[in-house]
């Protein structure tokens, strides 16, 4: 029962939207009992499984990407310069085994170093293995998603862990919409524009966006094509990235009902 619904049913009835057990089972029964469109309570599947490890790819990630940030700050302080690229393991230790602290802040910052490090590394071992354990689940899975060029293994577990049961959209259209790559419109005065949509699963249009970007920076691919007729047709390049990431989510809602 979306809370959206249960909270209206409130509100009519009764003129407020306060929530309490009772209020609540009421509204949840009356509205059942009307509306025709909820989605029936089915056991959760493969789907489920893809999208729990797609979330703990993307914790993992974060979580690494603020040590490696902290990591960036403490070298800044320590050595001139730092390390002028992204921050890798060994770069770290080539960098410690050249420094050698002389006052007592500089050997904390030494020894944060040190620990950051070693956070890293375990990171670092804990991507591989939940990459390893997401390429094996989504061949489980026998997608055709991985076909379209620029999605691999973590993209196709995001977009079918987030997408969940495709039969709940009617069209391409109502997917797009779920995943913010229709845009929006507004109208006003007789006039009327379209804007890029700020709604939808945001990990799925995250997903979409990069899918969409591998196509675009591979000058061989039918994507950059694409992107490259629709600029020639007076798009702007970041009118061209949306219109691509539409056709991207059109091409997966198809490989999805497809699967």
């Amino acid at each position: 029962m979306p809370a959206t619904l249960a909270s209206r049913t409130r509100l009519l009835a009764t003129g407020r939207s306060n929530k309490n057990d009772p209020n609540d089972a009421t509204s949840v029964a009356v509205a059942a009992l009307r509306f025709d469109g909820l989605r029936l309570v089915v056991p959760v599947g493969h789907v489920e499984v893809l999208r729990l490890l797609a979330k703990r790819n993307h914790d993992i990630g974060r979580h690494r990407n603020r040590l490696v940030s902290r990591m960036h700050s403490l070298v800044m302080e320590l050595a001139a310069g730092g390390i002028a690229k992204e921050i890798n393991a060994s770069d770290v230790d080539r960098l410690l085994a050249e420094v050698t602290p002389a006052t007592p802040v500089e050997q904390i910052r030494f020894d944060l170093m040190i620990d950051l490090l070693a956070d890293i590394r375990r990171l670092d071992q804990q991507l591989k293995d939940s990459h390893r354990r997401i390429r094996h689940a989504v061949t489980a899975s026998q997608t055709s998603l991985t076909e379209i060029y620029g999605i691999g293994p973590i993209i196709a577990a995001t977009l079918i862990g987030y997408s969940g049961d495709i039969g709940r959209f009617a069209n391409r259209d109502a997917y797009a919409a779920y995943n913010g790559t229709a845009p929006v419109e507004f109208s006003s005065a007789g006039r009327t524009v379209h804007r890029v949509s700020q709604r939808g699963n945001r990990q799925l249009n995250h997903a979409l966006h990069m899918a969409a970007l591998c196509q675009i920076r591979q000058t061989d691919s039918e994507g950059r094509g694409y992107f490259e007729r629709r600029v020639a047709e007076g798009k702007t390049k970041r009118e061209a990235l949306r219109a691509m990431k539409r056709q991207t989510a059109n091409r997966v809602y198809r490989h999805l009902v497809a699967r």
